[in-house]
């Protein structure tokens, strides 16, 4: 595990370059700063300044170099390095309300972008004219769009709402793609096609991920509920009331191991066999030593005078993370094995965990 403090602000989202050399993040600002490792330091190397909205999204495409980022200000960017200058261009994502949340496909000929106007705008580049287009999905959406996530396939996209349903649609666009072969989710994948709604999550979904293989999909809900639907055994759902506080985002890090992280600042480990069986493993923070037990007589005495308490007034967490996290990303390993994952929180923190399942976390 490693920390790294990026200041007092918290961090809204964060994405990584190939080489994990470089990171984007957004200290809840309307601006995206780039910083570039430098062994144990960070330094500051480009801030990207066109959005006039506070940032809510951010994603890096390994083998285009290019980085999407969204935010309240009802827009979108595709910002291209050249000359070491980051370049924007505006996408036309055709939306009414604030961006929430943004996703670079597999193949990087597109991203989904989700908002509060009730809807996904699905985007890509058209050559002809030199910019980047929208087509929407929003059949069955009745709030904001918190969280988006592709299948491997490039073509099926899940999105967690606010309406407490978590769905998966068709992303598929006839203009720069071939038609796609069935999968265990639906055959016929016209874009727009509905092929999972449930209904039943709890609570606002605010993650969702897809397995490596695409057969399953986790979210995470503000219920404090974690769930799995199983397309390969008949999209059949098995849900999880955790113990703890509500969870803000969730990972694969194998075929049968997520990770999930949220208000209880610290990431937790579950683990999916198959429907019925989803279990929690473990909690991936190690406590920091207490100090209490360290005090001395004179100290007890000291705080009777002072505080009429005989506790030290420690209000720091024994995690890591002081605050809740927000995001996770994968740092080294592909999604099926996945051998680090950082995460972001309100404390202006990023932490890099080590993976290490049983047969891998």
């Amino acid at each position: 595990m490693s920390l790294y403090s990026f200041g007092l602000e918290p961090l809204s989202c964060h994405a990584w370059n190939k080489d994990k050399t470089q990171i984007a993040i957004s200290p809840n600002n309307n601006e995206v700063h780039v910083y570039q490792q430098n062994g144990k330091e960070w330094n500051k190397i480009h801030e990207l300044t066109e959005h006039s909205g506070r940032i809510t999204g951010i994603d890096w495409a390994p083998e285009s170099n290019r980085i999407v980022t969204c935010a309240s200000d009802r827009n979108a960017y595709v910002w291209t390095l050249k000359d070491a200058v980051w370049k924007p261009t505006l996408v036309l994502v055709r939306i009414n309300r604030a961006a929430t949340c943004v996703k670079w496909s597999p193949l990087e000929n597109k991203f989904a972008l989700g908002s509060g106007a009730r809807l996904i705008s699905v985007c890509y580049f058209e050559k002809e004219n030199d910019w980047w287009l929208s087509k929407h999905i929003k059949k069955a959406i009745r709030s904001t769009v918190l969280s988006l996530d592709w299948h491997p396939n490039n073509v099926l996209l899940a999105a967690g709402s606010a309406d407490l349903h978590c769905r998966v649609f068709s992303g598929y666009i006839k203009d720069i793609e071939d038609k796609p072969g069935p999968t265990p989710w639906g055959a016929k994948m016209p874009f727009g096609e509905l092929l999972l709604e449930h209904r039943d999550c709890g609570g606002w979904v605010h993650g969702v991920s897809f397995s490596p293989s695409g057969d399953s999909l986790a979210w995470v809900s503000h219920s404090s509920t974690i769930g799995v639907v199983d397309a390969a055994q008949g999209k059949e759902v098995t849900q999880l009331t955790v113990e703890h506080l509500p969870l803000m985002t969730v990972l694969h890090v194998s075929e049968t191991e997520i990770a999930a992280a949220g208000h209880d600042c610290c990431p937790y480990q579950y683990s999916y066999k198959g429907p019925g069986s989803l279990e929690f493993v473990k909690k991936l923070d190690i406590p920091k030593q207490s100090s209490k037990s360290l005090v001395s007589a004179m100290q007890l005495f000291r705080n009777l005078d002072k505080k009429a308490t005989s506790e030290e007034d420690n209000s720091e967490l024994d995690t890591l993370h002081q605050n809740s996290i927000i995001q996770l990303c994968i740092v080294e390993g592909d999604r099926g094995k996945v051998e680090k994952f950082s995460s972001v929180g309100l404390d202006g923190a990023v932490v890099i965990w080590d993976v290490k399942v049983r047969g891998h976390l």
